[in-house]
């Protein structure tokens, strides 16, 4: 069995986590953020993973050759020369879809985190005898989306409809399908979309149907939502795999501490935190709903919370950083410096506060 991640685009909304990387790669909960859907992939049976690129192509390789022998798992590269939207990317790979065997196929959105529950998404694909089968996911606010209207019993998708004024339902694509083979015979290599060109069509004959899917579900392209889903991401992992949490003095609630990182005393961390490898924690220090990245280090005293620290960052002593404040690859913040949602780009040296949110060039 294979899948598709669509791993185009630039990564506006993360920036500046992305001036240094592919959205894909940034890490989440401690590992990029396509690790956690290749992972759980693979767990169903996928042999191969297929990436449809089109930004910073060098990275990806590095992570293709890192990975594909880590996991034992087949890793290619589909490269765009322009973009192609959310469907043109599977008929640029349709030779390497196609594998002889009829076998359906995954596609996901790669900044889509959730409990993947692949397994019984095949179950429900291969009950329901239709062409394709998309997750749904249930949103307070179903204004702000497309909505998808499918019958409650079987899950057949009547319609869509478009960021709604009135309330029509609660469901929404969650950007991940499975897919027969048949349907890249309905796809152009051209700029498309598959959520407004190619499922209505397939609505419209009957063969697509929706799945609502279990737990947890964000798109963490954008800080906020970043951060939102770290809290529903450890929340899960709390339930499903408590051990792999942090258990300690210094953890308030949910935790995730890489191994390799070093925590000094009398701090105070979480809830909602992760702290990834080679971190340097220094005493005193006070975290809560927010990531510090991979080489970071926050020095003695300093408050951080509702932020995200980039790789290899330095917060300085005293320091308070709150309010979605996001420093990029290489930040270093002085001490007793203030960041009120500063977003930081990378390799900059900040001496002064930063009293309102704005962009530091």
């Amino acid at each position: 069995m294979k899948a598709l991640i669509l791993v185009g685009g630039f990564g506006t909304r993360l920036r500046p986590l992305t001036l240094s990387m592919p959205k894909p790669l940034v890490e989440f909960a401690n590992k990029p953020m396509l690790l956690h859907q290749i992972e759980a992939l693979k767990a169903v049976g996928v042999t191969e993973v297929i990436l449809a690129i089109n930004y910073q192509p060098e990275l990806m390789m590095n992570f293709i050759k890192e990975f594909e022998e880590k996991l034992a798992i087949k890793i290619t590269c589909s490269r765009e020369i322009e973009p192609l939207g959310t469907a043109g990317p599977l008929a640029l790979a349709r030779e390497t879809l196609i594998d002889g065997t009829g076998n359906s196929f995954f596609v996901l959105n790669s900044d889509v985190i959730s409990e993947y529950p692949f397994k019984e998404m095949i179950e429900f694909h291969n009950s329901h005898g239709g062409e394709a089968s998309i997750m749904v996911t249930k949103v307070d606010e179903p204004s702000k989306y497309g909505v998808v209207i499918l019958q409650e019993t079987t899950g057949k998708v009547e319609k869509f409809v478009e960021k709604p004024k009135v309330f029509v339902g609660n469901k929404i694509n969650a950007g991940i399908y499975l897919l027969n083979p048949s349907v890249l015979d309905r796809i152009e290599l051209r700029p498309t979309s598959i959520e407004k060109e190619v499922f209505p069509r397939i609505a419209a004959e009957n063969k697509l149907f929706a799945m609502v899917l279990p737990g947890f579900w964000m798109d963490v392209g954008q800080p906020k939502d970043y951060i939102t889903g770290l809290r529903l991401y450890l929340d899960s992992l709390n339930k499903t795999s408590p051990s792999k949490l942090a258990k300690g003095i210094f953890a308030v609630g949910n935790v995730l501490v890489d191994e390799s990182a070093v925590i000094e005393d009398d701090c105070l961390i979480g809830p909602d935190v992760a702290i990834g490898p080679g971190c340097v924690i220094e005493s005193g220090v006070r975290l809560s709903s927010c990531t510090v990245m991979r080489g970071a280090r926050v020095k003695k005293h300093a408050c951080i919370s509702n932020s995200i620290i980039g790789l290899y960052s330095t917060v300085g002593r005293w320091a308070r950083l709150e309010n979605m404040t996001i420093l990029g690859e290489d930040v270093h913040v002085g001490d007793e410096v203030y960041s009120n949602g500063g977003v930081v780009l990378p390799h900059k040296e900040i001496k002064s506060s930063i009293l309102k949110p704005e962009i530091i060039m």
